[in-house]
């Protein structure tokens, strides 16, 4: 028998709202004058939640900023979603077919769906952002209507590929359209989706990716707290000694971020450890996006804001040398930190030629983190602006196909 997992959707909205315990939103909901007990919170995360009251609903769709529904409640009768009186008693305004709930579903549906799901991560190394996100997006919102009508296996098939579909979202906006907010939002589903498919791991790799949000903003609170979830979430599924790797990796780019290098690097190094001594599970098949090439990545880029150049020099010039065909959007990432390792080490020709070569790829290969640090080398490549290694590098970075996207971010 399949055991009862209560209500997953309000458990992971809490969690992701950064409320950790359910006291913690007892408090939260005492501060907005809303009374409850510990008792009545957990019922709400039960396996059948009792509808809120209208006062405690808004309460909480404010704080935890998801629609009643999307909490795991189901409105009774004549309550919808509190809209008022005067709104609910209009007629149905005829704008096209007549929605209809979907047939329950049969146990293909769960690979069905899932196949789609696994076209979508092998494009998109290759397809433009601005192409897949929509599709990946409407995808979603399939998932999101087929699964009330799954149960049992299937219904934790679609869950789990929903789950991943939503993770791929929150990636493209995050790192190739650099929309940090949005991306929060979108993690917030792909977590729910994990709750409801029972999914550790992958509710682990979401944790992960959302601690990118604060740790880029340099909130090192937030991000340590993130990644404590995510490496609970870890210890209760069969993590490979890869993912282990990638929880590091995670973190030191955190650190690096919040301007801990030295922490950033014992990182590394242990997530260099964890992976030459293997482990006995294997890595999901969704987790496509690491490997012991991109950890020496992460390493070069933090030896870069350490300060140690040569070694920083070393590292990368490996990796450029080392990373797949199919990684050109990792290619302009490390093509930029060469670039500013240049920079840094007073060479402006050599950093002017490695940021013109990601300037090219990123016209075929658009990722908005890789434009990200060009700019960082272009402001690093001040003092030597009149050379005209620097003034050609403008006329790349600022052509009429590039510079709205530029100045935009």
């Amino acid at each position: 028998m399949t055991r009862p997992t209560g209500n997953t959707r309000l458990k992971a909205a809490r969690l992701a709202a950064g409320y950790r315990s359910q006291q913690d939103l007892v408090d939260a909901l005492a501060s907005r004058g809303v009374t409850v007990g510990i008792r009545q919170v957990r019922r709400w995360e039960s396996d059948n939640p009792p509808l809120p009251y209208p006062d405690v609903r808004q309460a909480l769709t404010e704080i935890l900023g998801q629609d009643i529904e999307q909490l795991g409640f189901t409105p009774t009768a004549g309550t919808g979603s509190d809209l008022p009186a005067a709104a609910s008693a209009l007629p149905p305004l005829n704008r096209g077919p007549v929605r209809t709930p979907n047939a329950i579903q049969p146990s293909s549906a769960g690979t069905d769906y899932l196949s789609v799901t696994r076209a979508h991560r092998r494009l998109y190394w290759t397809v433009a952002p601005a192409t897949l996100h929509p599709a990946v997006s409407a995808h979603a919102a399939l998932g999101e209507a087929l699964l009330p009508s799954t149960a049992g296996l299937t219904r934790r098939a679609v869950a789990a590929a929903l789950a991943e579909s939503w993770l791929l979202a929150g990636r493209i906006e995050f790192f190739d359209l650099r929309e940090p907010a949005r991306a929060q939002e979108t993690w917030v589903r792909a977590l729910q989706a994990a709750g409801g498919a029972d999914d550790a791991l992958l509710g682990s790799a979401v944790l992960a990716h959302m601690a990118f949000v604060p740790g880029w903003a340099g909130d090192r609170p937030a991000a340590a707290e993130r990644m404590i979830a995510a490496r609970t979430y870890a210890r209760r599924s069969s993590a490979s000694a890869e993912f282990l790797a990638w929880l590091d990796a995670v973190e030191a780019e955190c650190e690096t971020r919040c301007g801990d290098t030295r922490t950033a690097l014992n990182l590394i190094a242990h997530g260099e450890d964890v992976l030459a001594a293997g482990g006995e599970h294997s890595s999901p098949e969704w987790m496509d996006w690491f490997s012991p090439v991109r950890l020496a990545a992460f390493k070069g880029n933090t030896q870069l804001t350490a300060g140690h150049l040569p070694q920083a020099r070393e590292t990368l010039l490996r990796v450029l040398d080392e990373l797949p065909a199919d990684a050109d959007k990792q290619r302009t990432v490390v093509l930029g930190d060469l670039a500013a390792v240049e920079a840094a080490d007073g060479h402006p020709a050599t950093a002017a030629e490695y940021a013109v070569r990601a300037l090219e790829l990123l016209e075929t290969h658009w990722y908005a983190t890789g434009l990200e640090r060009v700019r960082g080398v272009r402001r690093a490549l001040a003092q030597w602006q009149h050379e005209q290694c620097v003034r050609d590098l403008d006329d790349r970075l600022y052509g009429w196909g590039a510079v709205v996207s530029a100045l935009a971010m």
